[in-house]
């Protein structure tokens, strides 16, 4: 019973979804042209957080876990493990005030609706796995752009998403240009459990009825150890909370 609802509710979801990202392109557009910067991101902010209610149609609850204080005014580097292309949203959502920009790759910055242009004009960084120097050119123009303005910079140091919920080996050296570029950072690790099981069965049809958790653990400023202890410790403690 429950995969014959997901069956029904999966392509009313892609409608929706598929829609909302086509309309959020054009306002993404016209905020950008008319406002810049502040216009773009009154759109970007109505469409992360539209995207995450909109699982809320598949029956998904999201618990966001935040027992320590975020610092503000301050450069983050915010670290997560991946699971799934929904836990993006909600990610940016929570975050809004702190205006998070990704380090994604370069694939996305073309021919999806709402998000590529997203990726483009809105201050975030797109990097070709294929070319090392690229990626660590862009990223450390990345991390002076967090470091000017106080911005927070999302990284999955996984690389791809983690289709079991079993975390991938993390990769150190997007973390460490964005530490060595945003000296007064503050790295906020991140564990996200349950997003994987939205898709269980690939892309169709979308699991429903799943409980995710967001768990946001304590800053760590990031020159405060040496960067391989700071990789550690923050490898583990988002590992250590992967359930």
């Amino acid at each position: 019973m429950k995969k014959t609802i997901s069956y029904i509710l999966s392509p009313i979801f892609y409608l929706f979804y598929g829609s909302l990202l086509v309309i959020f392109h054009g306002l993404q557009w016209l905020g950008f042209n008319l406002g810049k910067y502040k216009g773009h991101k009154i759109a970007v902010d109505l469409m992360n957080c539209t995207l995450t209610y909109l699982l809320y149609m598949l029956g998904t609850r999201i618990k966001f876990i935040s027992n320590y204080p975020i610092p503000k005014n301050v450069p983050l580097i915010v670290v997560s493990n991946h699971q799934s292309m929904h836990d993006i949203c909600p990610l940016a959502c929570f975050l809004k005030d702190y205006h998070p920009k990704f380090v994604s790759k370069i694939e996305l910055g073309k021919g999806i609706p709402g998000v590529s242009y997203n990726l483009t004009h809105g201050g975030s960084v797109l990097i070709d796995r294929k070319d090392p120097r690229q990626s660590l050119t862009a990223i450390k123009e990345f991390g002076k752009y967090i470091e000017t303005n106080n911005y927070a910079a999302v990284i999955f140091p996984e690389g791809t998403r983690s289709k079991t919920g079993e975390p991938r080996r993390f990769s150190e050296n997007g973390l460490k240009m964005l530490t060595k570029f945003a000296p007064s950072a503050y790295v906020v690790p991140v564990t996200i459990n349950n997003c994987w099981k939205i898709n269980k069965y690939g892309m169709f049809p979308l699991e429903i009825g799943v409980n995710v958790t967001i768990e946001f653990h304590e800053a760590i400023e990031a020159k405060s150890m040496k960067f391989e202890d700071l990789f550690e410790k923050v490898e583990n403690t988002i590992k250590n909370s992967v359930i």
